[in-house]
């Protein structure tokens, strides 16, 4: 019951805050401007979010969940954004100092902490969907395309409003071409910083990681608008010794993590295929990706369309079983995972019996 409040809520928030979100960018940029910036706005979305999904392919995360955190980055994120950020843009033109201070040291708090809240809510709300540092960076990562998304709708269509089509294409060029995955960026270090805390057992850890990845977006953020508002020769300064060097850290330290998903999968499945639950050959082939891979092009040869599904569901679940008894193993799980693990397993032998009808269960 409570979980169902809480999801109505968060969507009565994340309309209201889109509605009027939607109402304040046509307010500046007209009817046409929405509409043009809205289409070109949707063009490096979908290749950011499956750069991200990539990423994540061990345990997808729901669909539901992913939607949740692209929605409030998009609404939650840009709404309060644009309200602070205008009220201290106010507040620094009558105090009469450089109006790119609050494109340095006020945007960047506010629209980090902002979007660092998606990843708080999904933890809050789905603390058995969220097993680490690769869920942290996909989570901030989709809030950040969220709120990047609306952004470059409220870029490209005040800049249609005010110059026309040619200041359009070199925004879309600058925003959605050149750097697409800065937003992204920014706020997977909190999604770093929260998937260390969530497997940390030291105190101090669980506190300061986060803080510590909140404050890195910040400082990453601040440095590109300062950047940005340096004309052309310092953005592309910046583009080259931070922008660029970013990205193949963050593709490097994702990776990694990704990587360490794999051992563990293949260290805690390792039990189920001692006891009988797994043959060696099933957890084999869990650990790895390309062989993940090739079992379900396989049962799409052997059984069709149904035993390819079934397959990847005995893929996914499998990957949850593992994180549940890693949870378990580091005293973390809830008190309720023994009955969680049984009807796993319980599952997962009816999986098999869809793409593998005549096995047998030792």
């Amino acid at each position: 019951m409570r979980t169902t409040l809480l999801w109505v809520a968060v969507i009565i928030v994340l309309v209201a805050s889109g509605l009027l979100t939607v109402l304040a960018i046509t307010r500046e940029t007209g009817v046409m401007g929405l509409v043009t910036g809205s289409v070109l706005a949707a063009v490096p979305v979908f290749p950011v979010i499956a750069t991200f999904l990539w990423l994540d392919r061990y345990e997808a995360e729901p669909p539901s969940l992913l939607a949740l955190t692209f929605a409030w980055g998009a609404g939650v994120s840009t709404f309060g954004a644009l309200v602070i950020n205008t009220a201290s843009l106010i507040a620094i033109h009558n105090a009469g100092r450089d109006m790119t201070y609050t494109a340095v040291f006020v945007a960047p708090f506010v629209e980090e902490a902002f979007k660092g809240l998606a990843v708080v809510l999904i933890l809050l709300m789905r603390r058995r969907e969220f097993d680490g540092v690769v869920d942290g960076i996909v989570y901030a990562g989709m809030a950040g395309i969220g709120f990047a998304y609306v952004e470059n709708v409220l870029y490209l269509g005040r800049t249609l409003a005010d110059t026309g089509g040619g200041g359009t294409v070199f925004v879309f060029l600058l925003r959605c071409v050149v750097s697409p995955f800065a937003h992204p960026l920014f706020t997977a270090a909190i999604g770093v910083g929260i998937g260390v805390a969530v497997r940390a057992r030291n105190p101090l850890l669980k506190v300061g990681a986060p803080v510590l990845g909140y404050l890195v977006a910040v400082a990453l953020h601040g440095i590109w608008n300062w950047s940005a508002s340096s004309g052309m020769a310092g953005f592309a300064a910046a583009y080259v010794a931070l922008q660029l060097p970013v990205f193949i850290a963050f593709i490097s330290l994702a990776l990694l993590a990704r990587g360490r998903e794999g051992k563990l999968v293949a260290q805690h499945l390792d039990i189920y295929g001692r006891t009988g639950w797994l043959t060696q050959a099933e957890v084999a082939m869990l650990a790895s990706l390309p062989a993940r891979r090739e079992a379900r092009d396989w049962a799409q040869r052997t059984g069709g369309a149904e035993a390819r599904r079934a397959m990847r569901e005995f893929q996914e679940l499998g990957s949850e079983l593992a994180f549940l008894r890693e949870r378990m193993a580091r005293g973390t799980a809830s008190a309720d995972a023994p009955t969680t693990e049984y009807a796993m397993l319980a599952t997962l032998s009816r999986l098999r019996a869809r793409f593998l009808p005549g096995f047998t269960q030792a």
